[in-house]
């Protein structure tokens, strides 16, 4: 009786609740989902695409919803400013799938908008950098902030799946325990949370992941991304190996330092900066002599996000200057 008076209507009393800020989405108007790769799932489904053409240089959770749908796909490379190397063709029926690599790839996201008709731009790196009017754009929301799943879709179909809504509750754990225990004390919880969410169906949205990016100051979050980003590139950038245009960053997800040196993640380690490695699945995907194996041993994703101010920035360059 308790579960049907629930589902009728907004209780009054008990215990108190966890108490989160109130505001608004940053894509309030896009279609929410539970993950990146649901998302990607939605649009395979709603466009009914026969094949993808896919980066090697790509995360492997995005052949999920390819070998569910049972879609065909083909990689292809990237060159050194990590622009596609367009030597195929886009058959009507088929798809370029994008990655706006760290956020640092917008003109490139532009001009292939331009180009392709059927184009999906995979921002889960690239939080704040808003969908192309007509472009089928992913986003992922636990890569930017403390959240345990959450992604947004801009869909140009007229289509709308009709979804169950997800339940986060029992993924939240690494989330709690790196305030009060610590961030490596969550890591395991984090691990298992990664596995729970391979192969989910496809569902609206958890309440909880809603909520907490309902009351996120997504101004400050950009802001301070920003500050660090080019806090690190001033120093940076002359022992850089991957050029870029920094003049107008807009929110990146890290700083990529890439250098031919293979100590530096160690070193970094050793100091408690944690740095992901993108991807380690691409290394199965290439050979030695592709850009792309190059770029997953050596290219170095130096954290900058809102949980830091320039002393933290400060501290990883005294660790780099020991070793470049």
């Amino acid at each position: 009786m308790q579960n049907q008076y629930s589902n009728k209507m907004k209780s009054i009393g008990g215990y108190l609740e966890l108490q989160l800020s109130g505001g608004e989405e940053f894509y309030s108007s896009l279609i929410k989902l539970n993950t990146a790769r649901n998302a990607f799932e939605y649009i395979l489904k709603v466009k009914r695409y026969k094949l993808v053409h896919m980066p090697y240089y790509t995360c492997n959770v995005m052949l999920e919803p390819l070998k569910k749908l049972g879609v065909q796909f083909q990689y292809y490379t990237i060159d050194e400013h990590m622009d596609p190397v367009l030597d195929f063709e886009v058959g009507p029926q088929e798809c370029l799938l994008y990655t706006n690599y760290f956020g640092l790839k917008q003109d490139t996201v532009i001009r292939l908008s331009k180009q392709f008709e059927n184009l999906i731009i995979d921002n889960s790196q690239a939080f704040f950098s808003e969908p192309l009017e007509n472009v089928d754009t992913i986003y992922s929301c636990r890569k930017f902030f403390g959240v345990s799943d959450g992604a947004y879709l801009q869909s140009t179909s007229d289509v709308r799946l009709k979804l169950e809504r997800d339940v986060s509750v029992e993924r939240f754990s690494h989330l709690i325990k790196s305030i009060d225990l610590g961030i490596e004390n969550g890591y395991e919880d984090f691990v298992v949370n990664d596995s729970f969410l391979s192969n989910n169906p496809i569902r609206r949205m958890s309440l909880l992941t809603q909520r907490i990016l309902s009351g996120i100051d997504y101004k400050a979050c950009k802001y301070r991304r920003n500050s660090n980003f080019m806090y690190l590139h001033d120093y940076l950038e002359n022992y850089n190996d991957y050029s870029f245009d920094a003049s107008s960053v807009n929110g990146p997800m890290v700083y990529p330092l890439l250098t031919s040196s293979t100590e530096i993640r160690n070193k970094l380690i050793e100091k408690r900066i944690y740095v992901p490695t993108y991807w380690p699945n691409v290394l199965e995907w290439t050979t030695k002599r592709m850009y792309e194996h190059y770029l997953t041993t050596h290219l170095i994703a130096i954290p900058i996000d809102h949980r830091y101010t320039h002393s933290e920035m400060k501290r990883i360059l005294n660790v780099l200057k020991t070793i470049l």
